[in-house]
């Protein structure tokens, strides 16, 4: 794994409450200056927005974290960023001399969550977990669970009370 201050941190993003303990807990515990976190969004294949077209096979570029309010990302990418996780991500950025991009994916998040690591190179993977019962969990899949086993880095999932 790469030194303190230098590693690339991945955080599984759909905004959801599990999410949002995960990106306080990456900042509060993991993340360091000098290092950087992606945040990892995956839209269902259905999705059709303008910029799907052009990066479905290996994902969008990166989009720096400055450029999350000056891009209309719900209508280029269908994706609508929340401001508290946005606080955060400035806050760790100001703070911690953090550096925050986002990368979206198309198709199974258990899958494309896996590819980013590899893509991106990540160091760490931390995701949220919705906190399924066992057989929701059989029925429905889990993607922490799914990525916990096949990423090729070490994953933390984080629990929510929500």
């Amino acid at each position: 794994m790469a030194a303190r201050g230098s590693r690339t941190v991945g955080i599984g993003m759909d905004y959801s409450p599990s999410c949002k303990v995960a990106v306080r807990w990456a900042v509060d515990n993991l993340v360091c200056a000098g290092d950087h976190v992606v945040l990892i969004h995956v839209l269902s294949k259905s999705d059709h927005h303008t910029e799907k077209q052009l990066w479905e096979e290996h994902g969008s570029p990166l989009i720096p974290l400055d450029e999350f309010g000056e891009m209309n990302l719900t209508v280029r990418y269908g994706i609508s960023p929340d401001g508290e996780v946005l606080d955060i991500l400035n806050t760790a950025s100001m703070t911690k001399g953090v550096k925050v991009v986002s990368k979206i994916y198309w198709g199974d998040p258990r899958e494309k969550i896996c590819d980013a690591v590899e893509d991106l190179k990540l160091d760490s993977l931390v995701v949220g977990s919705r906190g399924l019962g066992a057989i929701k969990r059989v029925l429905l899949g889990s993607v922490s669970n799914y990525v916990v086993v096949h990423a090729t880095c070490p994953v933390t999932v984080v629990k929510s009370n929500a």
